[in-house]
């Protein structure tokens, strides 16, 4: 997916605004799991989740390509979003966002913060992403896609991190919206030659990329109907698709149910509060049955923007 002279040009163009993210082994965490775990809080980047990487090289490498940009519109559900309102505000270029009705509030405000113009549009991350296509052509401005090489450099950074805080991993479980982070993790374990199993989790209420694993090629789903925002995709990628058959180990869905749980856990162990799609990861922990005793194993907590409200509903129930 990526060379390793990629990666080391990535690290470079992130590390000036992103310090190397924690991974922490908790006690009371590992009680419940029964095996060595490691977490790897992406939650603590200048957004609060991993994307920002990806969206810091990809900016970067479009201006360097074509100086004479003026601006830049992409589709989102949050996090994808931030990376590149704070990227284009670091360059100076302005950056307009379409999401879906109902989008998470906190994230819309976080957007706004970092510069973007904001614009609400459909029913799903998907219909928003075809208005966003439709305006950027009407614009004259790049589209910015969820997934795209340059993303998968800037997230492999932080699985580049991980190997080097946790050297000796069995598997990771990497939760799976569009694929950069998954084809990050599978490039990074591939380019440095370790055996570590990477195993994509998903919602079992957005099931297009979990589909595909199983059919050996992309599956579209007409709906995509989980509370876990992260993953809610209905169209997966055809690249991303061709990465995870050739990389992932297995696919583990989980209910909406067991990621609040993990949030729970997560809240109650390391007092630090996930998203919803930073604890999808541990809930496929917890449920993969084919995971090896004592393996030594990594959850990425992929983000902690977290609505308030959902925070209080969680933190209520502990």
């Amino acid at each position: 997916m990526i060379t390793r002279a990629e990666l080391d040009a990535a690290v470079r163009l992130v590390r000036p605004h992103v310090p190397v993210t924690p991974a922490y082994r908790w006690p009371l965490l590992e009680q419940v799991t029964g095996t060595p775990t490691w977490v790897k809080h992406e939650n603590a980047t200048p957004t609060g989740a991993f994307k920002v990487r990806g969206g810091l090289v990809y900016v970067a490498r479009l201006l360097a390509a074509e100086p004479e940009v003026r601006g830049m519109i992409s589709a989102t559900r949050g996090n994808h979003g931030q990376s590149l309102a704070y990227a284009g505000r670091a360059h100076g270029v302005p950056v307009t966002i379409v999401v879906p009705e109902g989008n998470s509030p906190d994230k819309n405000a976080a957007m706004r913060g970092f510069g973007a113009e904001l614009i609400v549009y459909g029913r799903d991350f998907q219909e928003a992403r075809e208005y966003a296509m439709r305006l950027a052509e009407e614009r004259g401005l790049p589209m910015v896609p969820a997934f795209h090489r340059d993303l998968v450099a800037g997230v492999a950074t932080y699985a580049a991190e991980l190997h080097e805080q946790a050297s000796e991993l069995d598997v990771v479980y990497v939760p799976v919206g569009q694929g950069s982070g998954l084809c990050a993790n599978i490039a990074v374990r591939d380019l440095l030659g370790r055996r570590t199993e990477v195993v994509a989790v998903g919602a079992e209420g957005a099931p297009a990329y979990a589909l595909s694993f199983r059919a050996g090629h992309p599956v579209t789903t007409p709906e995509a109907d989980t509370f876990v925002d992260g993953v809610a995709t209905r169209v997966p990628d055809d690249e991303a698709v061709a990465v995870m058959l050739r990389g992932a180990a297995r696919f583990v869905q989980v209910s909406d149910q067991a990621t609040e749980t993990a949030m729970r856990l997560l809240w109650q162990t390391t007092h630090q509060m996930p998203e919803p799609a930073g604890a999808i990861a541990l809930a496929g922990l917890i449920a993969d049955t084919a995971r090896p005793d004592g393996a030594a194993a990594a959850v990425i907590m992929t983000g902690g923007n977290c609505d308030g409200e959902l925070v209080r509903r969680v933190v209520s129930d502990s």
